[in-house]
């Protein structure tokens, strides 16, 4: 198998922070050694910086995609062609983007099918199906990072809602099919896969529950936990099956799985771990200033560099890829427990897997800022069904999307994604006010304190700190004032949707699901 970055990186340094971001995909063929001329000599030879840590089946799509590449440039298929750039490789890049989005628009128009009509507008645009089309379709995030920082995760979250509106749809097997063809092609959806697991075993492998909506033990169905088992088996087969063959599979989840790369991202997703980073800075800046800390004794590594790599913390214990897991665990086991215990049909299970995605954000080991749409996009479903789903959606999309702000830090890129946010997020908040203008306001003071402090924390990170001597001596500073700020309405969301879902009584008298 061998590997080529395509398009181009452009990495600079802006104050001691370092920036990469570029038009690039990598694109994979696969073969033994000189089947192809254009294959390194060496089968483990790295011919590029960024290593291959997608599953297989997104390494055959990218192989697909470079036998229609080279009809528009041939030289971005060079395997040593490195940081290769040209004008038919950023429009071939684009549009396969584009096109791959057919399956995302697709999956939106099944989740629209899926949604409860009662709160039905005179108006189309007051229609709840409308107003989660646009959410969807329209997804600031989404769009900023598949259009412009560029990557492919539309028709991957396409695969997503297709499998989730299968669900809705009560056609399990295929919502299962689509699901594990999904962790073959990205398994950051093992977040979610808790949420799936227990879903179908309560509802699927068992028939039939008792009046008050608990199980009827004598109703498993060995029939169908075989059938969910082979669909998963099969899929897992296929792609994991010629590297169990060719003894690579250390390899592969080596991978997959790189604990070297340090606890944060480059750019601190706006997690629990970006409170505990700060809190550590602070403890530190504090300790040497009262000379309770030994300067000596510092590690060299910083959390604030930017960069992605390990570092030891100062102050606060250092954090091991072991206790993000467990901690990751213990936030995920409640709304598994309330899933089984506490059966709500699809809309529980919708509220189970946004948990998941939320609880992984929070607490996992490396978490990419852009995860954070794992959460935005399914919850956007249950914004338009219930009033208290609607103000946690809100409160987490914006907050969320504007932690994804320092993906995109050149200059004609910041009118761009200010101005891309502001008109999803006034239609997000304006549409779901309209459509629950007969119950409670969506957001208490506080919240609404909150979230307008979005705008002051943005003119200072990109117009006032660069002219000041902060930038200099402290340049990590707005990445993180981001981050921390950002973390506090994530973690509030988080908290708020957890609170609901374990208040909320279960649904009586549920029928076979």
């Amino acid at each position: 198998m061998w590997i080529k970055l395509v398009g181009s990186v452009r990495c600079r340094s802006n104050g001691g922070v370092h920036n990469c971001r570029g038009d690039w995909q990598l694109v994979f063929g696969f073969g033994a050694r000189g089947d192809s001329p254009q294959m390194p000599s060496h089968p483990h030879l790295a011919t590029s910086e960024w290593t291959l840590d997608y599953p297989p089946f997104f390494a055959w799509f990218e192989y697909i995609l470079s036998h229609v590449a080279k009809y528009f440039d041939q030289e971005m298929l060079n395997v040593r062609n490195l940081n290769y750039s040209s004008s038919r490789t950023l429009l071939f890049q684009r549009f396969s983007v584009i096109f791959m989005d057919v399956l995302f628009v697709y999956a939106v128009h099944e989740c629209c099918k899926c949604i409860d009509g009662k709160k039905v507008g005179k108006e189309l645009t007051e229609k709840p199906k409308f107003i989660l089309s646009v959410l969807l379709l329209w997804n600031f995030g989404l769009l900023i990072v598949d259009h412009i920082h560029f990557q492919y995760n539309g028709f991957l979250f396409g695969l997503m809602l297709l499998s989730i509106a299968r669900l809705f749809q009560k056609r399990h097997m295929e919502g299962a099919f689509f699901f594990a063809v999904l962790l073959h092609f990205k398994h950051i959806y093992l977040y979610v896969a808790p949420a799936y697991g227990v879903y179908l075993l309560r509802s699927y492998c068992f028939t039939a529950n008792k009046p008050d909506g608990s199980i009827r033990w004598n109703s498993f169905s060995f029939v169908r936990v075989i059938s969910l088992g082979l669909v998963v088996f099969l899929v897992s087969a296929l792609s994991l099956g010629p590297f169990l063959a060719l003894n690579q599979l250390p390899q592969v989840f080596s991978r997959l799985f790189p604990f070297k790369r340090g606890l944060c991202h480059a750019y601190w997703a706006p997690n629990f771990w970006a409170l505990y980073n700060a809190l550590d800075k602070v403890l530190s800046v504090i300790g040497l200033k009262l000379k309770f800390l030994d300067p000596n004794n510092i590690p060299k590594a910083s959390m604030t560099s930017g960069l992605v790599q390990q570092f030891q913390h100062t102050v606060l214990p250092s954090v091991t890829p072991l206790t993000t897991l467990i901690c990751t665990l213990i936030a995920i086991l409640p709304s598994i427990f309330c899933l089984w215990f506490k059966p709500q049909g699809p809309r529980g299970f919708l509220r189970c897997l946004t948990l998941c995605a939320l609880s992984s954000f929070m607490f996992g080991w490396h978490v990419h800022e852009k995860a954070i749409l794992l959460a935005i996009l399914p919850m956007s479903l249950l914004s338009v069904q219930k009033a208290g789903d609607a103000s946690i959606f809100l409160i987490l999309t914006t907050t969320g999307h504007y932690s994804l702000f320092p993906l995109l830090f050149t200059a004609p890129e910041l009118p761009i994604k200010i101005l891309l946010m502001l008109l999803f997020t006034i239609y997000s908040i304006s549409s779901l006010k309209t459509l629950f203008r007969k119950e409670k306001p969506l957001f208490n003071w506080m919240e609404t304190f909150y979230l307008l402090g979005l705008g002051p924390l943005e003119v200072c990170c990109e117009f006032v700190f660069p002219f000041t001597s902060w930038k200099v001596k402290y340049p990590f500073l707005p990445l993180l004032l981001t981050s921390v700020y950002c973390a506090v309405g994530i973690t509030y969301a988080w908290f708020k949707l957890y609170v609901s879902v374990l208040i909320d009584p279960p649904v009586g008298k549920t029928k076979k699901q």
